[in-house]
C-alpha cells in the first residue's frame, strides 16, 4: 500500500502527517498536507504564548484583541471549565498576582482538529506532540510514562483522536486550578474519542484531577481512558480499547 510521510516543526514542536492509500502520493494530497501545516502555522501566529507578536500576547498586556478566532477559544475555554468541574481552566495565576490567559491545554487539538480538514478524502493520520487525529484504521502506541522509549500498549484507532496529557516529557507542567499546586497522582493520561479538541481537554483535565479522573472520565459518552499512576499503577474507563 502506497504511503508517504511528511513532517515539520510547528508550534515548537514536531508535527508529522502519514497519509495512506490511492492518491498518497499524489500532488493533491502533498498540497493537502500544505494545507494543513500552513492551518497550524496561522493558529500559531494567533495563539503562541512564547510570540510577543501573537495575538494571545497582546491580549494578555491588556491590548484590545479583536479577532473572531480569539472569541472562538474564548468560548471554547469556558465550555471546558463547566464540562471539567474547573480541572481545566485557561487562566493560570502570575507570581506577583493577577491571571493570564493560556489556552495552551485546548488550543493544540483545536488547531490539528481545524487542520486535519484540509486532508478530508484521505486516510491518514496528524500528530503534533502525541496529540493525534485519525481517519482510517491505523494502530496507535501509547507511551510509557516512566520509560518514555517503550510502548505500556497498542491500540487500534478507527475514525478517532487520540490525547495524552503528564510529566514524562515536561515535568510537573499541570496544575490543580482549584489549588494552584502542579498536580498530583498520576503520570500519565491518554484519552481516545471523536474530538481532537475535548481528549486533549479532558487528558490534561484528569491530569489535574488525579487518579479519582477515571470515575468521572467513565461518564463521558464516546471517550475512553487509560492513566499511569505515580506508582505505575494503570487504570481505565470500561470500553477503553483492547490491546492491538
Amino acid at each position: 500500500m502506497t504511503r508517504r510521510a511528511f513532517v515539520e516543526q510547528i508550534m515548537g514542536l514536531p508535527v508529522s502527517v502519514h497519509v495512506r492509500g490511492p492518491g498518497a502520493d499524489s500532488p493533491a494530497a502533498a498540497n493537502a498536507v500544505a494545507g494543513a501545516f500552513a492551518e497550524l502555522r496561522a493558529m500559531d501566529a494567533v495563539f503562541s504564548p512564547y510570540r510577543p507578536d501573537s495575538r494571545l500576547s497582546a491580549l494578555n498586556r491588556g491590548e484590545p484583541v479583536h479577532d473572531p478566532l480569539v472569541d472562538a477559544v474564548l468560548d471554547l475555554c469556558e465550555q471546558a471549565r463547566q464540562r471539567t468541574g474547573g480541572y481545566f481552566n485557561a487562566y493560570l495565576p502570575e507570581p506577583g498576582g493577577g491571571t493570564r490567559f493560556d489556552p495552551s491545554g485546548l488550543v493544540k487539538g483545536w488547531a490539528v482538529e481545524r487542520a486535519a480538514e484540509h486532508m478530508e478524502g484521505y486516510e491518514f493520520y496528524l500528530n503534533a506532540g502525541g496529540d493525534m487525529t485519525v481517519r482510517g484504521s491505523w494502530r496507535v502506541g501509547v507511551e510509557d510514562p516512566a520509560q518514555p522509549d517503550q510502548l505500556l500498549t497498542t491500540i487500534e484507532v478507527v475514525d478517532e483522536a487520540v490525547a495524552t496529557s503528564g510529566s514524562a516529557h515536561r515535568g510537573a507542567h499541570i496544575v490543580d486550578p482549584h489549588t494552584g499546586a502542579p498536580a498530583r497522582g498520576l503520570r500519565s493520561v491518554t484519552v481516545t474519542g471523536p474530538s481532537l479538541t475535548w481528549t486533549d481537554v479532558y487528558a490534561t483535565a484528569a491530569a489535574a484531577q488525579g487518579p479519582q479522573a477515571v470515575t468521572w472520565l467513565a461518564t463521558l459518552p464516546g471517550y475512553e481512558a487509560l492513566l499511569v499512576g505515580d506508582d505505575g499503577a494503570l487504570l481505565a474507563t470500561p470500553g477503553w480499547p483492547l490491546p492491538a
